[in-house]
């Protein structure tokens, strides 16, 4: 698992983690929204007015109506990334990642508008009659890259794996656990089961159970977050004041929170943004190809909305009750995943300025400090469970963890451990305080509202559904993928495998998980963004060609 960890983290190193990768994106986003005049203002209005159905007309090709296919594609956008995301990327880079989530959905808006009508556009039937879309077919159809097209479809597959899959049931799994005690194999058992009774029905199954879910799971989160909020009313400007002060600069070390530099805080941010509401990334494109509509562009300006419900909305109230709460800065009693452990020479104390900036370029979230942290090596002595006192310090979860509790085989330890590389031995469990990230930091949070302990129930029932709807979402963008490259003849062992990988990802590591899943949104994102842009002029003009024309009347079929 050590080596998994490590080539996860090497390939997170040069593409989600990169740089480059956020300003990719974020350029791409930018350049359309000059390009394309503003869309996600100027036709915002509108896109609402045919989401409600007032252009729509019944007997156009299509398998699903435009609320079906934009609650698809939001099933599979809001999802634990709206609850775990949102945290994690606090977590990591603090208040001002939230910011960064906020301009990638800004811009991401207009990115969402592009990719979903291009891919509508260039649409066709598989072979039993259904609809089939997505990026591949206007690689291969119009930019005549059908080598990009597999590609791409490739890495849907991946991705609907490690983006769709396992990151959404392995915190479901956790959530579960955490609130109710049920262990994570039962859940995935149980959820393995009813979601291969939904993705074994196709999309139009898929759109008549997510049509349903979204709204309901969606007021279920917001009525848990504004009570976070309200309940800590005093901290709401605090909190506004917290994410601007630091967009450029780097975040101070605040209470179990050893800081993070502004490129930190921006990539965090982006990756974070990009994995809530997928705009660049060609995933909501699959779904919104099977709306009925004679024109792309009516889809298209659809699709603009998810990004506004999924980050502008949603994860705000997520990344809001976490800070008004001041849970991201507190220390919690937690198991401690080995993975995440390091045990380094010296003590260290988080209230001086001199020891965090250390620990924070020790942990790679600043750039340069003035001290060099030293990994341990050598014997820790623990007497009756407890570690006794000694000239190291022990990080877990990017925080100088205390109270430590050292077992065995389930009962505490005494004796000598070796710590090698600031590694422990394998066979031990620790736990203790630390900062907690992803889900448990927004059950952290929902506990401080007014409802008290019984908080954490509306993250619990919310990421029962944002999860599983995600799940179904990316269930059917893999299988379009699948139908890409091998035809429909390959979709009933892919979604039995699908299943079974939501299963066992219910008893995974959390931290190796979200590194898969930030590597293969990259992976996906690239090409899509590489191809919208080389259609730019083809974008412009299809969209000028739509808005010319008078607004079409709604008409029912017969």
């Amino acid at each position: 698992m050590e080596l998994v960890n490590q080539i996860l983290d090497f390939l997170d190193g040069i593409l989600g983690s990169a740089i480059w990768f956020p300003y990719t994106l974020l350029g791409v986003g930018i350049w359309f929204t000059i390009y394309l005049g503003f869309p996600q203002i100027r036709y915002f209005k509108r896109a609402w007015g045919i989401l409600s159905g007032r252009e729509a007309r019944d007997d156009a090709e299509g398998d699903t109506t435009h609320f079906q296919a934009l609650s698809t594609a939001l099933s599979g956008t809001v999802g634990t990334g709206n609850i775990g995301g949102v945290a994690f990327a606090l977590f990591l880079g603090g208040p001002a990642a939230l910011f960064w989530m906020w301009a990638t959905a800004a811009v991401g808006m207009t990115t969402k508008f592009v990719e979903v009508t291009l891919s509508h556009k260039y649409r066709e039937k598989d072979d039993t009659g259904y609809i089939a879309g997505g990026p591949m077919y206007y690689m291969e159809k119009r930019l005549n890259m059908k080598w990009l097209g597999i590609i791409f479809a490739i890495a849907t597959v991946i991705c609907a794996l490690g983006t769709g899959c396992l990151p959404q049931s392995n915190n479901l799994a956790s959530g579960l656990e955490t609130s109710f005690g049920i262990d994570p194999w039962i859940t995935g058992l149980i959820l393995a089961l009813l979601l291969a009774a939904v993705i074994l029905g196709g999309i139009k199954r898929i759109a008549a159970v997510t049509s349903r879910v979204v709204p309901f799971m969606a007021a279920v989160y917001v009525i848990g977050a504004f009570a976070v909020i309200f309940s800590n009313y005093e901290q709401i400007v605090p909190s506004f004041l917290s994410i601007f002060s630091s967009i450029f600069t780097t975040s101070a070390a605040v209470g179990g929170f050893l800081g993070a530099s502004f490129a930190y805080a921006f990539s965090t941010g982006v990756n974070r943004g990009l994995f809530s509401n997928e705009a660049g990334q060609g995933s909501a494109p699959i779904a919104h190809a099977s709306a009925k509509a004679d024109d792309p562009v009516p889809e298209g300006l659809v699709s603009l909305l998810e990004p506004f419900i999924d980050t502008l909305v949603i994860c705000t109230l997520t990344g809001l009750a976490i800070l008004a709460s001041g849970a991201w800065t507190t220390k919690y009693e937690n198991d401690f995943d080995l993975v995440d452990i390091e045990f380094i020479e010296q003590v260290y104390d988080e209230s001086n300025v001199v020891h965090a900036t250390a620990l924070a370029a020790h942990l790679g979230r600043v750039e340069t400090a003035d001290m060099v942290v030293v990994p341990l090596n050598g014997d820790v002595a623990v007497e009756d469970g407890k570690l006794v006192d000694g000239d190291f310090t022990v990080i877990h979860n990017h925080s100088i963890a205390e109270d430590l509790k050292v077992f065995q085989n389930g009962e505490p330890f005494s004796g000598t451990i070796p710590i090698v590389n600031g590694k422990p031995p394998a066979d031990l469990d620790l736990s203790g305080k630390s900062l907690v990230h992803s889900v448990s930091l927004t059950v952290e949070a929902f506990k401080t509202s007014f409802f008290g302990d019984y908080g954490q129930y509306a993250v619990t029932v919310s990421l029962v559904l944002f999860a599983f709807s995600t799940a179904i979402a990316w269930s059917y963008y893999g299988d379009r993928a699948i139908t890409y490259m091998f035809g429909t003849s390959w979709l009933l062992p892919y979604r039995i495998f699908y299943c079974l990988a939501f299963f066992a990802a219910t008893i995974m590591n959390t931290g190796i998980v979200w590194k898969i899943a930030a590597v293969g949104v990259v992976v996906m994102a690239v090409p899509n963004l590489i191809g919208i842009t080389l259609l730019s002029k083809e974008m412009k003009e299809t969209a000028a060609s739509f808005m010319s024309q008078p607004k079409p009347e709604k008409r029912a079929s017969g």
